[in-house]
């Protein structure tokens, strides 16, 4: 394996701007997945990767040393700490990081259980509101151009696997989506008459989430097919729009089992 100890070598350069840049990832197809289970996760997919990366440490630990032998990739290469440091977004590495291609899926044309995302600019809500969209079986996200970099560190470490676990289409035109969207969309509200719990989930599904501060644009919310709100008997004003939409997702799942 090539060792690079060098902030001049192009190939450490180039993952330094995938890891800091949206508009740099954007530009090259490219993302990065640190750590050991996101790393996992995408072997299990199948996929190659571009690059492989270990820090000269985590090139000593089993695990990585194991995802070395075993995740298809084009390039191995060990990075000195110190630059491994610099690429990696959280503050403790384990060491090992692949480069790939970013997924570019074709989702199915009539998703069972879908989402649609308007303007989620919160990295942390995106990727907490994938993973509960994927533990509770959503096919296929939408997200609107205003959303954040799905495929940003900050998203990728907060969905933990769910990019791989459900279509994700970034820049969605969401009018023309629901347009021809054939079953139930639901769009949360706080001021909805309806409530979360008097409504049938049971069929096909497409739930619309919006903005942390202002919700839903007036347009999605009059093209929804009903609009809901989530009792809050307490004194809170709102819910974090994470934790909003997880409560949706896993209604549908409780219906569903029942």
């Amino acid at each position: 394996m090539k060792t690079i100890i060098s902030r001049d070598n192009p190939t450490y350069k180039q993952l330094k701007k995938l890891a800091e840049s949206g508009r740099e990832r954007r530009k090259a197809g490219l993302t990065l997945l640190d750590g050991v289970h996101l790393v996992e996760t995408y072997a299990a997919t199948g996929g190659t990767a571009e690059i492989l990366a270990v820090s000269a440490s985590g090139a000593e630990r089993a695990e990585c040393r194991l995802l070395l032998e075993t995740v298809a990739a084009r390039e191995r290469l060990v990075l000195a700490d110190a630059l491994f440091a610099e690429i990696s977004p959280v503050e403790t590495p384990v060491g090992i990081l692949v480069m790939i291609a970013t997924p570019r899926p074709q989702p199915p044309p009539q998703p069972e259980f879908c989402l649609m995302l308007e303007d989620v600019q919160d990295p942390g809500n995106l990727g907490s509101i994938l993973r509960s969209a994927a533990a509770a079986g959503v096919q296929a996200a939408w997200l609107s151009a205003g959303c954040a970099d799905a495929w940003s560190p900050k998203v990728l470490r907060a969905g933990m696997g769910a990019h791989f676990a459900m279509a994700i289409m970034e820049g969605a035109d969401l009018q023309e989506q629901l347009a021809s969207f054939r079953g139930l969309s639901v769009a949360t509200s706080l001021d909805a008459d309806k409530t979360l719990y008097g409504l049938d989930l049971t069929g096909r599904v497409a739930l619309l989430v919006g903005n942390e501060g202002a919700g839903l644009s007036a347009g999605l919310l009059q093209a929804a097919t009903e609009r809901i709100r989530i009792p809050m008997p307490g004194k809170a004003e709102s819910l974090n729009v994470a934790a909003a939409a997880a409560i949706c997702f896993f209604e549908r799942v409780r219906q569903k089992m029942h």
